[in-house]
Formats: C-alpha cells, sequence, structure tokens
C-alpha cells in the first residue's frame, strides 16, 4: 500500500482535499495586478465523471461471503449511481453495466441465493431450496410449504425469454414422493395456482413456468445486463450475457496476466486514495486457479500483494485470492 502513496503521487492519486501554492518561503502577497485581466474561475463540476470501462477474465467475484458470480469474460463498465467517482468501499454507490460477458453459477451458488435472497421472506412457500444439474437439465429439490410442508423435486430445463429472463420449466415434477404432472394437468392446475412467488425477490411464476430475472436475484453492487443465452456446463449453469465474440477488448498493460480485471478511465476511489483518468490492473497472484476477490473484504487481499507502476502512471496491482489471504507476497521479477 505504501508503494501506491509513493509512486502514484505525482500522476493519478489525490491525497488530499486542495493543494496551495504559497508555502514558509513564499513572497508576501502583493495583491492584485491591476494591469491584469480579470479571471473567471468556473466551478468544478466533481458530479459529471465518466464511467470506467471495465473487463475481466477468469475471477469469481464475490457478491456474498460465500456466493461467487465466476466469471469467465466480462466487458462493460462501471460508474457511480449519482455520477461521482466509483467508491470500491460502497458497493452499493455503484452499477456494473455488462455489455457482453460468460457468468457461471454453482447448484452451490443458486442455492445460496435462493434461499437467502430471493425465497427469504415471510409467508414464502418454497424453503430450503438445492440445485443441482442433471444433463443439460437443473434439479431442484425444497420443502412446499401448502397447508403443510411438503418435500419436493423439480426435473426442468433452462432456456432464455425474449425479455432477458431466465425460463425455468419443468418437465417432472414430484410432491411427497409422487409424479404428480398428470394429476396436476387431469384436475385443469398448473404451478402458478399452487405456489404464490409475488413477494419473490427477481422471481415469478407464470403457468408451469419459473422465471427469474438474472440480475435482481442477486445482491449489491448492482449489475445492469441482458441475458441471451442460458446452458448446463458440467455443474454450473451457464449465462451468457450480450455477444462476447463481438467485443473489442482493451489491450491489457500486462500481456502475461491470465486472471485480470482491468479498470480504465473514469475516477475510482479506495480507501483513502483517488484514482483520476484511471489505469488499474488487478492481478491474480495465484494464476493457476481463478482469482477469487471479495468486494467486501478487498483491503486485506491488497495488503497481502504488492503493486508496481506502471509507465503511464497507472497501477499494475498484484492481490492475493481471498481465501489465501494469510499467505505474505514477495515483488516477483518479469
Amino acid at each position: 500500500m505504501a508503494a501506491i502513496l509513493i509512486t502514484l503521487g505525482a500522476r493519478r492519486l489525490i491525497l488530499a482535499a486542495g493543494v496551495a501554492c504559497s508555502g514558509a518561503g513564499s513572497a508576501p502577497d502583493a495583491g492584485p495586478d491591476p494591469a491584469a485581466p480579470p479571471v473567471n474561475l468556473a466551478p468544478v463540476d466533481t458530479t459529471a465523471v465518466p464511467p470506467t470501462r471495465l473487463q475481466m477474465q477468469n475471477v469469481d467475484f464475490y457478491v456474498d461471503p460465500a456466493i461467487p458470480l465466476r466469471i469467465r469474460t466480462l466487458s462493460g463498465t462501471i460508474r457511480n449511481k449519482t455520477g461521482g467517482p466509483v467508491l470500491f468501499d460502497d458497493k452499493r454507490s455503484f452499477v456494473i453495466g455488462v455489455e457482453a460477458a460468460e457468468v457461471g453459477l454453482t447448484g452451490r451458488d443458486l442455492s445460496l441465493l435462493l434461499n437467502k435472497y430471493v425465497f427469504n421472506y415471510a409467508g414464502s412457500p418454497l424453503r430450503d431450496i438445492s440445485i443441482s444439474t442433471s444433463g443439460t437439465q437443473i434439479v431442484q429439490k425444497g420443502t412446499l410449504v401448502k397447508v403443510f410442508p411438503m418435500p419436493f423435486e423439480i426435473r426442468a430445463n433452462l432456456s432464455v425469454t425474449p425479455d432477458g429472463r431466465i425460463r425455468i420449466r419443468p418437465t417432472r415434477t414430484e410432491i411427497l414422493g409422487l409424479h404428480v404432472d398428470k394429476l396436476m394437468s387431469g384436475l385443469g392446475l398448473a404451478l402458478d395456482e399452487v405456489i404464490n412467488l409475488k413477494k419473490a425477490r427477481g422471481a415469478s411464476v407464470s403457468g408451469n413456468d419459473i422465471y427469474l430475472d438474472p440480475t435482481s436475484i442477486l445482491p449489491p453492487p448492482a449489475i445492469e445486463g441482458r441475458i441471451s443465452a442460458v446452458r448446463v456446463e458440467g455443474d454450473q449453469v451457464v449465462q451468457t450475457f450480450g455477444n462476447p465474440a463481438t467485443i473489442k477488448l482493451m489491450p491489457l498493460p500486462d500481456t502475461a496476466t491470465r486472471n485480470y480485471m482491468f479498470y480504465r478511465g473514469g475516477t475510482l476511489r479506495f480507501g483513502k486514495l483517488m484514482m483520476l483518468d484511471a489505469e488499474m490492473l488487478i492481478n491474480d497472484l495465484d494464476p493457476a486457479d481463478p482469482f477469487r476477490f471479495d468486494i467486501d473484504r478487498y483491503l486485506p487481499q491488497l495488503i497481502a500483494g504488492y503493486s508496481r507502476t506502471l509507465p503511464s502512471g497507472g497501477l499494475n496491482v498484484f492481490m492475493r485470492d481471498i481465501d489465501k489471504v494469510s499467505r505474505p507476497a514477495q515483488p516477483q521479477l518479469r
């Protein structure tokens, strides 16, 4: 951290609110020069800060201490909701705008999201949700609360709706261990007549289909983007945003990096430091596995790593994975 203070003070970091042109050895103030033309000092607009370009690859971005977004690739922007600098220390203050990305969630990730954020309200008809994958389908298990708690299991296909939601379409439904699809059909019952999800966060039901808004179900920071495809791949549900093939990636100041977050332009504030015309590449100290970054606990990751100043005055930061922060890092010659 000391390296950041020393090496970047002259170029991109503001370390004080103002800088005066007077000092102990200054000449006495002779007053205004009557021959000099008047100077109009326009106020500085501190709110009109352009968004920062953002690029990620192989990053497990934790939106909760136990829930990572497993970002394979991402291209987009990050901006303050009110137009000021991006405040890393307040994840509710900024928005990540996704232009193109591939993001995975394991069954465990989805289970935690649904139980902690989507269905965690009084009167929820669904409890103790557990998600797993099976071939190209997902398997949902849990408890349906209808008069009395009943265990259920739903096997379902995934697809994307025209308005950018994930459709979960059941192919087999069991309640209390009984296959009930034919029974419900015979009784003229649809799933939306059995469960009410009006209070759920980012989830709804229509007919026999359950719909999830892939950005609304997440805790802060806010994410904006339109999902274009979804698939089951191994133990993950992989969401595609936009068209990653059409995005031109920004050139990196360190082309050898494999797992990274790159911020370019705009203004970033982290801790007591502020970076203008930002250029910050955050590298993984252990590129053998994805870079595990926790926005709520990034400071220990920063302390456990080190940084270098780029020729442009930007920063090349090397961070330890959040689960490895107890290991000290030593700068390596490259």
